[in-house]
């Protein structure tokens, strides 16, 4: 069974047939979804989410790019929803210096405020790092919280030593599948195995066989198998780690579908 630690099931994209994407995931031995919000507006939607589909747990956070019209209600609706609800981490939090014309300096207020909020819920994160992690690593050791998971890793081998060392799993999913992405492939085949999870990030980062169309999370155990075809190892040792590593890093006992005992 697969745990896939980012997916927003909760996007419009999936509104024709949300509930059997579920079924399916679940049919595909997905078993676990972590679903992020990205922002005050869709709290409810994800919370509703997970409340509907017994595989599905939440997180709660504002992702930068949806910086720009928040405000200091939002962060105190974040800790309001945080207290009412069992949520796996404070998330999709981070930085995105790739995506032109929003505020820099807003999105590292709003991403140090949201480290504080997770010291104060002791909750793990779920970053979104695109363009800035030595800026995150800076934040997270001035603000250290219970380690999380660095979504879409991307950065050099050295930066995710950085994350390793901070407690945090690295996300792998589609872009992994794309021959030409030389150094996603090489990091997920030589890094650690028990510093990787897997995610499809569905509806986006389709992987190589989608073409562009939406991904969904019925795809995390071909994604996996392209792990396992990497590393040279069966797709069952793949499932086993994975699962266990998204295990010691989120706190789904008592959440989860897949069995959490030690393997």
């Amino acid at each position: 069974m697969f745990i896939d630690t980012h997916c927003h099931l909760d996007a419009a994209e999936f509104d024709p047939d949300r509930a059997a994407i579920a079924a399916a995931a679940l049919a595909a031995g997905v078993a676990t979804i972590v679903a992020p919000a990205v922002e005050r507006a869709n709290f409810g939607a994800v919370a509703a989410l997970c409340r509907d589909y017994a595989g599905c747990v939440p997180a709660f956070g504002i992702h930068p790019l949806y910086i720009d019209g928040a405000s200091e209600e939002d962060l105190a609706a974040l800790r309001e929803i945080l207290a009412m609800k069992t949520a796996v981490a404070v998330g999709e939090i981070g930085l995105d210096f790739f995506v032109p014309g929003h505020d820099e300096q807003k999105q590292e207020y709003f991403f140090t405020e949201q480290l504080k909020i997770a010291q104060e819920f002791d909750l793990p994160v779920i970053l979104h790092v695109r363009r800035a992690v030595d800026a995150i690593l800076k934040q997270l050791r001035r603000l250290p919280v219970r380690g999380g998971i660095a979504h879409a890793f991307n950065g050099s081998r050295q930066q995710a030593e950085e994350f390793i060392k901070l407690g945090f799993k690295l996300g792998f999913g589609g872009a992994m599948t794309y021959p030409r992405a030389l150094r996603i492939r090489d990091l997920a085949t030589t890094l650690p195995l028990e510093a990787i999870v897997l995610e499809t990030d569905a509806p986006d980062i389709p992987p190589q066989w989608l073409e562009r169309k939406r991904n969904q999370p019925t795809e995390l155990p071909r994604i996996a198998a392209v792990l396992a075809e990497l590393r040279d190892i069966p797709v069952e040792d793949i499932a086993r780690v994975t699962t266990a590593n998204a295990a010691s890093v989120l706190p789904l006992q008592g959440l989860c579908r897949v069995s959490l005992a030690p393997l």
